[in-house]
C-alpha cells in the first residue's frame, strides 16, 4: 500500500523515478582574529578575518518541489526566516537564474547552529543549499562559480563553503586557505536572544572612528601552523568585541565564568553574542562547558574541534 506523497514533492506516477533529496552538511565559524577597518564608501569594512569551521553543523536538504519553500527544524527555528530573504532560498535562486531553471525545491534546514549568534549559520544554510541545489540539478557549477555565488550572498558565504582555515579579506569574501598543525578544542557559549550584526558594526563605527586598517597577526598565523593552543590563545583578537559588550553588556559575566573555569582565553564569537572558549583538550572543554552550563550566564554551553571540513554533500 502506498502512502501520500510527501507534501511539497511532486506527484509520482507509476513508471516514474522518486524524487531524489540531496543532504548536505555544513559547519559554524569561530573568528580567531577577526580585524575591521574603518567603513568603506560602500557601508562594508576590510577585514583580516582568520576563519576556522568547527564540528556544529546544520544539515541543508533539498528536494524536488511545485514551487521555492523552506522549512527549518531545531533550536531556535521559530527565528529563521522561512521566506526568500533566508540566504539558503536566495542560493537557490542565483544558482537557478544563472542556468535558466526554475528554483523549484523544497529546502529543509535542520539546526544546530546558533541562530543569530556570531558563527555564520545563515551563510552556512546558502553554502549549503548551493552545494545541494546544484548536485540535485546537475549543474555542475565549478568551485569559482559557487564561490562567486557564495560572494554575492555574504561575506561569510564563501567560508561557509570551504571550511577548513581561511584567511579573508576584502569583506570577508577574498579567501587565502592557511595551513594548521593540529587540533584545536573550543566551548561555545549560547546566549538568549541574537545581536543584529548591522547594528554591532555601528556600534564599532561609534566607537571607533579612526580605525587602522586591518592585518593578519604573524603570532596568530605561525600559533595555527604549529597547532600551538597556548600561543594561539595569546594572540586571539576579535576588534568588534568591545562594540557587542557595549550593546550587551552581560556578556561580559559569561566570559569571566568560562575564564575562571579554566579556558585558555575568551572572546566574542563574531558579532556576538555567542561566546568561545579556547580549551588546552578534550577534558578541559567538557569541565569548561559543565561550569558555564551551570553559572546563570548564557543558556546552554557546546564543545567543538577545528579545523572541520566546509560544506560536504552527505547523500544524494
Amino acid at each position: 500500500m502506498g502512502g501520500p506523497a510527501p507534501e511539497g514533492a511532486r506527484p509520482v506516477t507509476p513508471g516514474t523515478p522518486t524524487p531524489r533529496t540531496v543532504t548536505v552538511r555544513v559547519p559554524a565559524k569561530v573568528n580567531a582574529q577577526l580585524g575591521v577597518g574603518p567603513a568603506r564608501p560602500d557601508g562594508f569594512h576590510d577585514l583580516a578575518n582568520v576563519f576556522l569551521a568547527v564540528g556544529l553543523y546544520d544539515t541543508v536538504s533539498v528536494t524536488p518541489a511545485d514551487t521555492l519553500r523552506i522549512t527549518c527544524t531545531g533550536p531556535d527555528a521559530d527565528q529563521v526566516p522561512l521566506d526568500r530573504t533566508n540566504l539558503a532560498a536566495r542560493a537557490a535562486e542565483l544558482l537557478a537564474a544563472r542556468h535558466g531553471i526554475e528554483p523549484d525545491v523544497h529546502i529543509h534546514i535542520a539546526k544546530d547552529i546558533p541562530v543569530a549568534g556570531g558563527m555564520a549559520g545563515g551563510s552556512a544554510d546558502g553554502a549549503g543549499a548551493l552545494l545541494a541545489c546544484d548536485a540535485l540539478w546537475g549543474t555542475n557549477a565549478s568551485r569559482a562559480e559557487l564561490l562567486d555565488i557564495c560572494a554575492e550572498l555574504g561575506s561569510d558565504v564563501p567560508f561557509s563553503l570551504i571550511g577548513g582555515a581561511a584567511l579573508g579579506t576584502g569583506r570577508g569574501e577574498k579567501l587565502a586557505p592557511l595551513e594548521v598543525g593540529g587540533t584545536f578544542h573550543w566551548v561555545f557559549a549560547v546566549a538568549d536572544g541574537g545581536l543584529s550584526t548591522p547594528a554591532v558594526y555601528r556600534e564599532f563605527d561609534r566607537l571607533t572612528p579612526a580605525a587602522p586598517d586591518p592585518a593578519a597577526s604573524p603570532d596568530l598565523l605561525d600559533a595555527l601552523r604549529t597547532g600551538d593552543a597556548k600561543a594561539l590563545a595569546g594572540a586571539l583578537t576579535n576588534d568588534l568585541q568591545a562594540a557587542a559588550l557595549s550593546l550587551r553588556p552581560t556578556l561580559a559575566d559569561t566570559l569571566a565564568a568560562g575564564t575562571a573555569a579554566g579556558a585558555l582565553a575568551a572572546l566574542v564569537s563574531g558579532s556576538g553574542p555567542t561566546t568561545a572558549f579556547l580549551c588546552a583538550d578534550a577534558e578541559g572543554a567538557e569541565a569548561v562547558a559543565a561550569a558555564l552550563t551551570v553559572s546563570g550566564t548564557c543558556r546552554t554551553a557546546r564543545t567543538a574541534i577545528s579545523p572541520t571540513p566546509g560544506a560536504t554533500v552527505l547523500s544524494a
